[in-house]
């Protein structure tokens, strides 16, 4: 076992009853705590009040080997009340991880780190470790594990018994999202030994002569499910053994893909446990408990119930149920839905829909901008207030100058009049002692040069990337800067206050997120918007957003808009490039005016030079 530093972990404790802890957040983190049998964490809960002492803990649910303490919320270290709990942080540490998913994922890679010999414990986190590694922005399964399910469970148990309740329809898309086809790495080998399978059963159940029909039809609606489990429970096991000694015969080899049978789910995210099967089990635990002692007829979800009742298997599950005091319990009866009525709830998009479908659109860019023309919109580019400043480079520390690391010398050139833009623009906004947020900080160029040149204001770096996180602390370790704090989080789970906001290259609404984020706060912004064509509708933005565009543009031609925006590479003929450029600027046109509706002054302007990217649009907005 490798010795590591500790981590301070950070959860809210709001209450407690016999059963869990409150908010469902913190009972999942101590949950997969003792599932990892983790001991590198000192855990503190972070009481609302005024008061906190230890004896205000009830031990019936919490873990009995952990390290927990309970504080008040202004004990906090500083970086980590700007965040969501839950949060860690090395102790007397700048580097702060938030939000339920990146600190657990955080959780399982510290537990392997200090025993390597708990495979078992990577394996959670899925295919290529993505396992809830998007971000719940854009991501409608990370949102539907980290926020959705949790949230309404807990809104659920909180709500008198008395009260009529229906089924959660965060839970009711849980319930179909276990009824879809599965999707594996490597399926079609197992789904054609899942056709011989198959064929293996009906030929000796049509052998034996004393079958009946009705049982027949039984068991072979029972039989597609057992490959997957034996592939489910071999993976869980980590038996590194083949699924069939014996080749499939050439008849199932030449069949096409299309004509195999679909993988049924066995866990949360398909044939293998992971970290969601780890987020969901308390939550739907703490559900069905709910249900079952108060009003037992909201069972009817027969596919969380077969679920629930499979991750009750898992080694790890029952071990740490048991640290946590937590009550299995056996449901063996389960209605169902009607599936017009499961359909009619779960198939509905969070996308906000168009109320009635264009008719009339032409797709294209050129009617789309004749059009916003013909109604006096055409992309305004303000000049640069500052289009000659540049940083002397040269006379810099090798970790500040992008140029001294792995890139290019035309990519590092290129880099550094990015650079240059945004800090003459955010250097010209500063005061000394002003918060300055990097978001999508990648590896932090834009945040160390401006902790580096402004060492009176104090630097926040926020991305969601672990590891681009690390290398600008390193960067920052070797300059000894001692005015920068690193928060990897989702943009949500930052909730600090600032006085001005930044990012380069912010991917589709990644901008508009930042733009809201300084909204709030009545921070001023510089912005590099990037990759146009990832913008779409979400759970918080509809487009277009301001009301001039709105009055003239539906939401398809305004992706017409954005799709064409990201044809501004230098390898496409020059007429190309400046429509993709007129169109950049109309759909930063529309973000700038939107934001003026609350009270922000804002411009749309080009880099110097144009040519140090192909995305060289900068919206800077102050509050007025």
């Amino acid at each position: 076992m490798k010795d590591i530093t500790e981590d301070h972990l950070y959860l809210d404790y709001f209450d407690q009853n016999e059963d869990c802890i409150f908010p469902l957040h913190t009972s999942v983190s101590l949950f997969l705590l003792s599932y990892c049998d983790c001991k590198t964490f000192k855990v503190f809960l972070v009481s609302p009040g005024e008061n906190a002492s230890d004896a205000q803990l009830k031990d019936k649910v919490l873990p009995e080997d952990l390290d927990i303490c309970l504080i008040r919320r202004c004990e906090l270290p500083l970086v980590v009340q700007s965040c969501c709990l839950p949060a860690t942080v090395e102790k007397n540490g700048t580097f702060c991880r938030a939000g339920l998913a990146v600190v657990l994922r955080h959780i399982i890679h510290k537990s392997y780190k200090s025993d390597p010999s708990k495979e078992n414990i990577l394996e959670l986190l899925g295919f290529k470790n993505t396992c809830l590694k998007a971000c719940a922005e854009v991501s409608e399964w990370t949102r539907l594990c980290e926020i959705s399910i949790p949230l309404a469970v807990e809104n659920c148990l909180k709500v008198s018994p008395e009260q009529h309740q229906n089924i959660p329809e965060e839970v009711l898309q849980f319930e179909k999202k276990l009824g879809e086809p599965v999707r594996v790495h490597n399926d079609d080998k197992i789904r054609r030994q899942k056709v011989q399978q198959q064929k293996t059963f009906v030929q000796k159940a049509s052998n034996d002569a004393s079958s009946q029909a009705e049982r027949f039809a039984q068991n072979l609606e029972s039989c597609p499910a057992d490959l997957e489990l034996r592939v489910a429970f071999s993976k869980l096991t980590v038996q590194k053994m083949p699924l069939a000694t014996n080749r499939e015969p050439s008849h199932i080899r030449k069949m096409k893909t299309s004509e195999l049978p679909l993988l049924e789910h066995v866990f949360a995210e398909g044939l293998y446990f992971t970290l969601a099967d780890v987020v969901l089990f308390p939550c739907i635990h703490y559900f069905l408990a709910f249900s079952k002692k108060y009003q037992e007829n909201m069972l009817q979800l027969p596919l969380i119930c077969r679920w629930y009742r499979r991750v009750q298997e898992v080694p790890g599950i029952k071990r740490a149920a048991v640290k946590c005091n937590m009550q299995f319990f056996k449901y063996a009866g389960s209605f169902s839905l009607p599936d017009e009525h499961l359909q009619s709830i779960c198939t509905a998009s969070d996308e906000p829909q168009e109320e009635h479908e264009d008719t009339h659109f032409i797709g294209g860019p050129r009617p789309t901008m004749k059009k916003l023309m013909e109604n006096g919109i055409e992309a305004k580019f303000s000049p640069h207030p500052c289009p000659r400043w540049v940083l002397d480079w040269d006379s810099l520390p090798a970790a500040v100058n992008p140029g001294k690391g792995k890139m290019s010398s035309d990519r590092a050139l290129r880099k550094q009049q990015q650079l240059n833009n945004l800090v003459a623009l955010v250097t010209k906004l500063a005061k000394p002692g002003d918060v300055i947020v990097d978001f999508c900080s990648g590896g932090g160029h834009v945040g160390i040069v401006l902790a580096h040149l402004l060492s009176s204001c104090k630097i926040i770096l926020v991305e969601n990337k672990e590891l681009s996180l690390i290398r600008a602390k390193e960067r920052s370790s070797e300059l000894g800067l001692n005015n920068i704090w690193f928060i990897q989080a989702n943009m949500d789970n930052f909730k600090g206050t600032f006085n001005i906001g930044v990012a380069l290259h912010a991917c589709g609404v990644a901008t508009d997120m930042v733009i809201e984020r300084c909204n709030k706060v009545r921070a001023a912004f510089v912005i590099s918007p990037c990759c146009y064509g990832f913008i779409q509708n979400t759970a918080k933005f509809v487009f277009p957003q301001s009301h001039q565009f709105k009055e003239v543009l539906s939401y398809k031609e305004h992706m017409v808009l954005c799709r064409f925006a990201d044809q501004t590479a230098v390898q496409l003929p020059p007429e190309r490039r400046q429509i993709g450029k007129h169109c950049m600027g109309l759909v930063d046109l529309d973000r700038a005016w939107s934001v003026e509706r609350c009270n922000y002054s804002a411009r749309v302007m080009s880099m110097e030079p144009e040519t140090c990217s192909p995305k060289n649009n900068l919206i800077v907005g102050v509050p007025v």
